[in-house]
């Protein structure tokens, strides 16, 4: 028999990730995002009950590997759907590779390199009483000093926390990667440039390993998976002149998509429902930006065709909040006033509650406001910074306040309505450690949706630390209780 000590691997050098789950399905990531590792003539992916008996496997060859970053003769991924599965049931999925026989250690034998757990979908949300279904949301991860804080929070509590709150879904809505962070972020090099943002996947991907495999994951970018400000480089940061180079431009847009096409798997717009419950819809609203909108036509026909269904509450998550106002040179979702006011008015159209999930502005809180004319509501839940900006980039921080103080911005606009237990809270700053400026406490929220016999949804937000835990060593909860309302 083969030795396997003598093949083991650094811990994240192979990587699972579980990325968008269904009722009857769930799509699975795996391969490497590591540079020294050598491609297997044969890996699989094998589809476990609770109780470790197999349901399925999926056997890959070596010619079968992709790229994950086209320019790069190293790391290699592949995907795998497995179908036919059972509604709101738990399953494991483990990694393996097949090490070969060597006359001097035995027959070739599967080692397995990672695992993860997940539940699909329910066919509808439970009754109120009886759990809820809860969706995990983070944003903004700086790797610098995580340490494996965050990941390792999210972990506990999707492991030992008290049920109704356990994510069975997470969203990562946005700068997930910092690409353009640090004096040195851009080279004149095309390769250099592909070997950097490759690397900075690499070091995040790590650090975030067990969100990845803990429940299904979807992901959006925003404009740190590109650069400040992305698509548009007329910035006066010196580190991103050199993007005013056309070979420079080129290398570097060219690898930040491949990041997010491949490693995130980001769709410009992507649905679901929970039976007649709920509706849920992610828009990327970065990746297609351009001049005059912050989507492509055919993408914000396809949001406003769902808004303007909506038979059910709504679900909106997106890597930018609506709840925001034309500010500053850096270009947020109001500057763009013809598919702002678009977006919107589709929001509004159904009469149905709109539940708005998002990150970005390093901040977290909750927040209501009238939404069209049918006396529907949006509330905002704004879940950043999951791990902080430091040094110089940590002047970025920012805590949560009562503006703006109305919603839309222009139009019809109506009072925002702000609770400041409702605000994720706040540390001082130091101008002589890591965080010079007070900053919002790392931490994502649990946004837990159960249906009530008598009628619409009930919504519950939490908040939870990442660096404090409580008395069990569950992440600590930041509201003193939870923010709840009814959906209708």
């Amino acid at each position: 028999m083969t030795d396997l000590a003598l093949y083991q691997t650094k811990t994240g050098d192979w990587m699972l990730a579980i990325h968008r789950v269904a009722v009857d399905s769930a799509e699975i990531w795996f391969g490497t995002l590591c540079p020294t590792l050598r491609m297997p003539d044969k890996a699989r992916i094998v589809l476990m009950d609770a109780d470790g008996a197999k349901v399925s496997e999926h056997v890959i060859d070596r010619e079968q590997w992709k790229r994950p970053f086209s320019r790069l003769n190293q790391r290699f991924f592949a995907v795998h759907c497995f179908t036919g599965l059972q509604p709101a049931h738990y399953y494991r999925v483990r990694f393996d590779r097949l090490l070969p026989a060597e006359a001097d250690f035995g027959d070739a034998v599967w080692q397995d390199v990672s695992s993860g757990e997940f539940s699909t979908l329910p066919m509808a949300l439970p009754e109120e009483g009886q759990g809820q279904f809860s969706v995990g949301i983070a944003a903004c991860f700086y790797s610098q000093n995580d340490g494996g804080a965050a990941a390792s929070a999210y972990k506990r509590l999707f492991k030992r926390g008290p049920e109704e709150v356990r994510p069975d879904i997470t969203f990562l809505t946005g700068d997930q990667v910092y690409l353009d962070i640090g004096m040195d972020s851009i080279s004149f090099d095309g390769n250099e440039i592909w070997q950097r943002i490759a690397g900075d996947y690499e070091r995040n991907w790590r650090l975030l390993g067990d969100f990845m495999r803990h429940g299904g994951t979807w992901m959006l970018p925003d404009d740190h998976e590109y650069w400040n400000d992305f698509p548009f480089y007329d910035t006066p940061l010196p580190t991103l002149w050199p993007l005013r180079v056309d070979n420079v431009h080129k290398a570097w847009t060219s690898a930040a998509l491949d990041g997010v096409n491949n490693v995130q798997r980001c769709a410009s717009v992507d649905i679901f429902t929970l039976g007649n419950d709920l509706s849920f819809c992610l828009a990327d609203f970065r990746t297609r930006r351009h001049e005059h909108g912050f989507i492509d036509e055919a993408g914000l026909q396809k949001i406003e065709q769902w808004a303007q269904q909506l038979t059910t509450p709504g679900v909106f998550v997106t890597s930018q909040n609506l709840m925001d106002e034309p500010k500053g040179p850096e270009k947020n979702l109001t500057h763009f006033t013809e598919q702002y006011t678009r977006l919107i008015q589709a929001l509004g159209a159904s009469g149905h509650d709109i539940v708005c999930l998002t990150g970005d502005v390093h901040f977290g809180r909750v927040a209501t406001a009238p939404l069209g004319k049918k006396g529907a509501r949006l509330i905002e839940v704004v879940s950043s910074p999951l791990s902080n900006l430091t040094g110089l980039n940590g002047v970025a921080a920012a805590v949560a306040n009562k503006k703006p103080g109305v919603f839309p911005p222009y139009g019809d606009s109506q009072p925002i309505t702000y609770d400041r237990q409702f605000f994720v809270s706040s540390e001082k700053g130091d101008l002589f450690s890591a965080y010079p400026k007070t900053r919002t406490r790392e931490h994502f929220m649990t946004v837990g949706f159960a249906r009530r016999k008598t009628g619409g949804i009930t919504l519950s937000v939490d908040a939870w630390l990442v660096r404090k835990n409580d008395a069990s060593g569950l992440p600590k909860r930041d509201f003193k209780v939870p923010f709840t309302t009814l959906l209708r």
